[in-house]
């Protein structure tokens, strides 16, 4: 495939651009592409997937709204040592820890990015219908949990015997 632009060269790059759901592609090499002023992966200028995620994660500049003539603290993990900022500018985070101390920052984004912030994984075929009923079986004694805490003693007994039965269901298996 030949470049779109110069109509010489073999096309290196290709671009597909979706705006408003409509889709255009284009081809070009990639002097044509310097020369546009697109970037070139592996380049020093090219695009990267830090510079995604810092876009997606640069929420203060959004619309973040701090006190006039105040500086704002930085957000900084106490065990690395990380502050948010370089956070968003690598993308990664330094340790176990910075879930915690980004938190309030950190839902918003893995809700955009994720479309939920609880991880439920995936489950096997071959052994779906255990996990499913272990799953099942936990939510369940949890809400015997809470039963039980309010006093509704019938509704945990009832609770009790599904636990009962699904377990035997597990044994069976």
């Amino acid at each position: 495939m030949t470049c779109q632009e110069c109509g010489k060269k073999p096309a290196t790059l290709h671009f597909t651009k979706i705006v408003n759901g409509e889709k255009t592609e284009f081809h070009i090499c990639e002097t044509c592409a310097r020369e546009r002023g697109e970037g070139i992966p592996g380049t020093s200028n090219g695009f990267s997937i830090h510079s995604l995620l810092s876009g997606l994660l640069d929420i203060e500049s959004a619309g973040g709204i701090h006190g006039f003539g105040a500086k704002p603290q930085p957000l900084r993990c106490e065990t690395c040592g990380l502050t948010y900022a370089q956070f968003s500018k690598m993308g990664r985070l330094g340790c176990s820890k910075c879930y915690s101390q980004f938190g309030d920052k950190l839902d918003p984004i893995l809700k955009r990015v994720h479309g939920s912030t609880v991880h439920s994984g995936k489950i096997p075929k071959r052994a779906g219908g255990q996990i499913k009923i272990k799953r099942e079986i936990e939510q369940l004694r949890q809400n015997l949990h809470e039963q039980i805490i309010h006093e509704e003693f019938e509704n945990a007994a009832q609770i009790r015997d599904q636990i009962r039965e699904l377990e035997r269901k597990v044994a069976d298996s």
